[in-house]
């Protein structure tokens, strides 16, 4: 950690953004996979609740035409065997990978990662108000989180 105090600090990601061809049916094709509510839309996009962050699905006319394979975003999930369900079932784009990634229909990368596996944690207020209280955390994400100072109490 930098102790330069002339820069901001990185806290964390309140938002992902990604283009897609029509926003109606980037809403219908995540919510054939996840369980969300819908925080806001506009006439081309739809925001994607997750607690205290979100993702935003705006129209591109230009989407999917610049992928390539590593440019993804990690999501956190409560259940990731159950997302590898759904997407056998919607007959998603499944990337031959070490872990569960996926393409959208307009070719945006989405590695799925368990909740318990990450370093990443949500505050228990959030947690509670995901109705998610019961998330817990693997041996390893502990550990990880311990070498760096940030292990619960």
């Amino acid at each position: 950690m930098s102790d330069d105090s002339d820069r901001a600090r990185m806290v964390g990601i309140n938002h992902v953004a990604l283009a897609v061809g029509d926003a109606d049916e980037a809403r219908a094709f995540y919510a054939s996979i996840f369980d969300f509510e819908v925080r806001g839309e506009t006439d081309s996009a739809v925001f994607l609740d997750m607690g205290d962050q979100f993702l935003a699905l705006s129209e591109d006319e230009g989407a999917g035409e610049s992928t390539d394979a590593h440019r993804h975003f990690g999501l956190v999930v409560d259940d990731a065997d159950l997302v590898e369900r759904r997407l056998a079932d919607v007959d998603a784009e499944v990337l031959d990978t070490r872990g569960l990634d996926f393409l959208d229909p307009w070719g945006n990368r989405v590695q799925v990662v368990a909740y318990e596996d990450v370093q990443f944690s949500k505050a228990e207020h959030v947690l509670d108000g995901m109705d998610l209280d019961d998330l817990g955390k693997s041996d390893a994400a502990f550990d990880e989180l311990a070498e760096k100072g940030m292990a619960p109490e």
